[in-house]
This record gives C-alpha cells, structure tokens and sequence, in this order.
C-alpha cells in the first residue's frame, strides 16, 4: 500500500492559545508521528494577510507558531515544516488555479458570503464593503497549498468542508482541459476535534478576546483560569458539568478517571474556586515543560529560520517538479 500524504496549514494570525492547541496542534502532532505517512505542516502566512495587515505582529505570530509547534513536539526531521511565503511556486500555481475557476463558484464561498450577508445586515448599499480579493480568492490559494504537494489526505474540521470540495472542483477542471497533472485530495473530517469555550463561554477565539495563551507563565495561567466565567452557585451546591467551562476544558486535557472524579465533586457541590485550582494544577503540569522548550526556542529566532528554511528547500523539490510540468501543460514552459 503506498503512502498516503497529509497536509497542514496553520494560519499565522495571533498568539497560539489553549483551544488551538487541543483542537488542532495535539492530535496534528500525534498523527505525524506515524511513519506510515508523508507529512506536510506549513505556516500559513499568506493567508493570515488577508485580515492582518500589521508587519511586527504577523513576523512575531509565525515565530510564535513555529516556536509553539516544535516546543510540543512536532519532528522537523520526520515532518516537511516550512513557510508557505517560501514557497514562491505557491502564488504561482494560485494564479494558474485562478485562470480556470469561476467565479460562480467563488460567490458561494461561506466565509465570502456570510460578509455579504453581514453587510446586507447592516443597510449597506455596497454588499461587498471592506471585501478584499483575498477574502473572496481565499479558497483558490488553499486549493494551491494543498495540490502543490499532492495531499490524498486533508484533516479539517466541518467549516472547512466546503473549501477542500472547491479544491477537488478546482483541480478536476484543470485536469479536464489540460490532463491528468493533479492529485485529487480527499476530505478528512476531523468529528472529534475538541471544541474549548474562552473565558466568556463562547468559543475560544482571538477575534472574541477571550483566549488562554498557551505558553503564558505558570502565574499569568492560573490567572487567566481564575478569571474564566460561572454562575453563582455557593460551595455545597451540586453543580452541573454539562455546559460548564470549567469543567469542559479540564475534560479536554484529563484522563477518563480524572474526569469521572471531578464529576463527582460537582456533583458534591466543589467550589468554583477549587474547582479552577484543580483546572490550573492539571493544564500546567501537561503544558511545565513544553513551556521551558517553548521559552528556549523563541530566544534563538535564527535556529527556528534555519529549520523552516531547511523545511522549505525539502517542500521545493517537490513544488519546482510539479511547476515544470504545468508550465508545459499549460504553454508557457
């Protein structure tokens, strides 16, 4: 049976924070780990220029990233790990991706028309106000990150979906009018992606201010914990886990014993405030040394360069060869 290829992408637009780290960069970091795979992480950093515009914060998130990603043990030396901006043959496979995609098909692209649909909310006479074209082209670029390395295999989560069914479309055209150039990847729906909740009990995400960093000090994590939102049951009160941030995000990084224990206690009526200290106790012990990693990587900013540029000439093999064939293709060799 011949390998199968995974890739991917990790958009570098802020701070790595708790809910990106359960929901994506633990189980990415586990499946790399089987041999039985190539596998393809990159730092999405084009992508991040469509909503970031800041220089300092977008170079400082993909130090962090990377940083983030290495410190919780992502390989370099198991794992292709590179900037996607590295990969000129990237932008240029989009343009050529672009040339054979309606524009029908991007007007049905979520992300585009729920900011369509936003404006239309707000009396808007211009439905497209503030869209740029790489919110509107967004799905074309991740169509080229995706077929430059030939994935077979793509781990998203369910909002995702719609933009790897653009990819297949996108790449089933090309190789309708120009022939059989490229890898048709196949959709991996990620069901189990745990989902964290911030400090408001909503999702957690930077755009709602209500993360947790992941690498913040012990003092600033415990911190950040106590500040996380619950109602105003005394201790004594049974409490309810179901729905309870606290108790969501302890479950997340517990064992099933751990978290049949404390569904007991609030079930015993646990304090909030014990019950954070024991959210705190068990989140900073997974994440002590990691942290220590974390600190001594983001310190020498040359190394990490020097290993996504290592990771970037490994992806260029493979993304020079596929260019020199669509260019034939195409005509323009």
């Amino acid at each position: 049976m011949s390998k199968q290829t995974y890739l991917t992408g990790i958009t570098t637009s802020g701070t790595p924070h708790l809910g990106n780290y359960v929901g994506a960069i633990r189980p990415a970091i586990e499946a790399s780990r089987d041999p039985a795979n190539n596998n393809y992480y990159f730092l999405a950093d084009y992508h991040a220029l469509i909503k970031s515009q800041d220089p300092a914060m977008l170079g400082q998130s993909r130090m962090e990233i990377a940083c983030a990603w290495l410190a919780l043990g992502l390989d370099p030396e198991q794992v292709t790990f590179y900037r996607q901006s590295d990969i000129p043959e990237i932008p240029e496979l989009t343009w050529l991706l672009t040339c054979m995609t309606a524009k029908g098909l991007m007007n049905r692209a979520h992300a585009y028309k729920a900011v369509v649909q936003e404006n239309t909310d707000a009396g808007s006479s211009d439905p497209d106000k503030g869209i740029n074209m790489g919110l509107f082209s967004y799905p074309i670029l991740m169509a080229a990150d995706i077929l430059m390395f030939k994935a077979t295999k793509v781990p998203v989560g369910k909002d995702q979906i719609q933009h790897l069914e653009m990819a297949r479309d996108i790449a089933q055209r090309f190789n309708h009018h120009y022939g059989e150039h490229l890898v048709i990847p196949e959709v991996v729906v990620e069901e189990r992606a745990a989902v964290l909740s911030g400090l408001d009990g909503r999702k957690m995400s930077k755009s709602y201010g209500n993360t947790i960093p992941l690498f913040e000090t012990a003092k600033k994590l415990r911190k950040s914990i106590m500040k996380i939102k619950t109602n105003s049951q005394e201790p004594g009160e049974p409490k309810d886990p179901e729905g309870n941030t606290v108790f969501e995000i302890y479950q997340a990084f517990a064992t099933p014993a751990q978290t049949d224990e404390l569904r007991k206690q609030f079930a015993e009526g646990i304090g909030w405030g014990d019950a954070k200290q024991q959210l705190f106790e068990l989140i900073d012990a997974e994440l002590a040394e990691p942290r220590e990693r974390y600190n001594a990587l983001i310190a020498e900013p040359n190394e990490i360069n020097k290993i996504l540029t290592k990771g970037a000439e490994k992806a260029r093999v493979h993304s020079r060869a596929l260019m020199d064939d669509l260019r034939k293709a195409v005509g323009i060799a």
